[in-house]
């Protein structure tokens, strides 16, 4: 379809070209029946999907290639105002939000510099507050925008590790995330396939087997395989990715179908969320898998608990009854938004063994009830509806009558949590006298890591997301402090490494002759940076305070003479 290129002379549309040294100019570009333009002005690759798996999220948009560097002019894709600016040492880093006329919000992440108008704002805001971390928000009249219009430069901020701009577009009214290729599939070029590698078989507790055993079985797509036999009731899922062409970056797949015997059984399209199934990710995927082996399966099931739209299964939810001695035939068709399509099949034979039945002294919690679980000084509540499929809790008590509390095994395996449950453990023994100092933490392969809380008539109280097994403890240790690159220091090239071994770093200020100096902090590295070197006063010495504190109040303060 052809494309009407117009020119627009505004301004701001100027900004970025006067900070890149050059001459840029952008025009808008309107296309019938496309609400939306490209945000650059050269060809489009995504090193991102929409709906890629990621830990507890979905990928909520696509990431689009910035060839290899930072600082490219992004282009207002429709007319709308920015609705909302934010700044976190991590995720989207420095990030705005355009609300548009059109009825959708797009999202645009890891930003190098916004526009000079907003950023005036937010280092004023910064500066007021003394803080980097920033969530602003505007109304319409603000920061107005026409499509084409220059607002910012893409970056390589927060946890991004190469330069790219992550966009996503929701619908405003309901936030619901939508897949934004749709939009530009005119100008991605895909030809390729997805492909799968293995499949997960899961033969159902009490009610099936695969291989004489009802533990989990891994197949290969690729090569000669041995006989598979089951028997009663399984369930399957699919480890595959998505490719596309001029690039070597690996997707998440949009749609997969699972047929059995030519009766499709399952199938997936991911094209939205809302921000309330965005967690559901841990219901469709093997969490357990994920945890452990950091390897990515997505059942062709839909567990009970389970109530993302995008998922369509038989009554039965996708699990197959196995119950005659015969060969059946599962097969899966794998599609990507171009319509490219690929086919893997995979015969299980039928064949009668004994099912072992369920542990009836096992405690089971229902997903479609609240639950409490009661150990000597521990509590813990799960709301209905924070439960995917049913649960054979295998919780126990591990006592130390030295420690700070008894450890306690809320199960032997790791089940993902809808929400935040509450949990309680009492503490026992008060090694340090300050109360700030307790933190509840997850235990998991000789680690811990903080779920926070806070001390309450003798109990911590926490949210958790994750059944596993958790303690009490204790951080008095202060924050890590790493100066570097010294000799530079007095050309503003200012930075240190910060660090905390247990609870992380909650907040930090530094200060130059006594005034606030605003440094970035990037949670990929743990470095802090100096933003505004030109702060500081030409000549002589210069005292600088660093301090830096962690979740449980431990403070590190040093000087340093440069």
């Amino acid at each position: 379809m052809k494309r009407i290129w117009t020119q627009k002379n505004n301004i701001r549309g100027w900004f970025c070209a006067i900070l890149m040294g050059a001459s840029v100019a952008l025009p808008a570009q309107e296309k019938t029946g496309n609400p939306f333009i490209s945000p650059f002005d050269f060809p489009l690759l995504l090193s991102g999907n929409f709906g890629e798996l990621r830990a507890n999220h979905f990928h909520g948009g696509v990431d689009f290639k910035t060839q290899g560097v930072v600082g490219k002019p992004i282009r207002c894709i429709a007319d709308g105002y920015i609705s909302r600016v934010t700044i976190t040492p991590g995720g989207y880093g420095q990030a705005v939000y355009i609300t548009h006329t059109n009825g959708y919000t797009s999202v645009h992440g890891h930003l190098h510099k916004f526009m000079d108008e907003v950023e005036k704002v937010v280092r004023a805001y910064q500066y007021e507050h003394e803080t980097f971390a920033v969530d602003l928000t505007f109304g319409a009249d603000k920061f107005p925008l026409k499509q084409g219009e220059v607002f910012a430069l893409a970056g390589n901020e927060g946890y991004s590790f190469g330069p790219h701009l992550h966009m996503e577009i929701r619908k405003t009214d309901t936030e619901e995330y939508i897949d934004p290729l749709q939009f530009y599939m005119d100008q991605v070029k895909d030809k390729v396939a997805p492909r799968a590698t293995h499949v997960m078989l899961y033969p159902q507790a009490g009610k099936g087997v695969v291989n004489g055993t009802q533990r989990k079985k891994i197949v290969s797509l690729a090569g000669q395989q041995s006989p598979i036999t089951a028997w009663g009731k399984i369930a399957v899922g699919l480890k595959a990715f998505d490719y596309m062409d001029g690039t070597s970056n690996n997707y998440g797949v949009r749609s997969v179908t699972l047929l059995v015997d030519s009766e499709e059984v399952f199938r997936s399209t991911v094209d939205g969320f809302l921000p309330n199934e965005n967690r559901m990710i841990n219901a469709w995927t093997d969490y357990e898998e994920y945890v452990s082996r950091n390897s990515w399966f997505m059942r062709s099931q839909v567990l009970p608990g389970n109530t993302w739209r995008m998922l369509q299964a038989d009554e039965e939810g996708g699990v197959v009854t196995i119950n005659e001695e015969r060969p059946y035939e599962f097969r899966y068709i794998l599609e990507d938004l171009y319509g490219n399509r690929s086919t893997y099949k995979l015969v299980i034979h039928g064949k009668q063994q004994k099912i072992a039945p369920l542990d009836e002294g096992k405690h089971y919690l229902a997903w479609n009830e609240g639950h409490v679980v009661r150990k000597p000084g521990m509590e813990l509540v799960i709301p209905k509806g924070m439960l995917y499929q049913d649960v054979d809790l295998n919780c126990k008590v591990i006592a130390d009558s030295l420690d700070i509390s008894f450890d306690y095994q809320l199960h032997d395996k790791a089940v993902p949590l809808h929400g935040g449950c509450s949990l309680k453990i009492g503490v026992r023994n008060f090694t340090v006298a300050d109360k700030s100092k307790y933190y509840v933490a997850r235990k998991y392969k000789g680690r811990k890591a903080s779920a926070g809380g806070r001390l309450e008539d003798g109990y911590m109280h926490a949210q958790i997301r994750e059944l596993g097994t958790y303690t009490v403890a204790v951080d008095t240790i202060t924050p890590r402090i790493v100066p570097l690159n010294k000799p530079q220091w007095k050309t503003g090239n200012i930075q240190f490494v910060i660090r905390d071994a247990e609870t992380g770093i909650k907040d930090y200020k530094v200060y130059i002759d006594g005034e606030f100096v605003l440094f970035k902090f990037s949670s990929k590295n743990a470095r802090l940076s100096c933003m505004h070197p030109e702060r500081i006063k030409r000549g002589g010495k210069h005292t600088m305070e660093v301090i830096v504190t962690d979740y449980c109040g431990n403070e590190a303060k040093e000087e340093f003479q440069f």
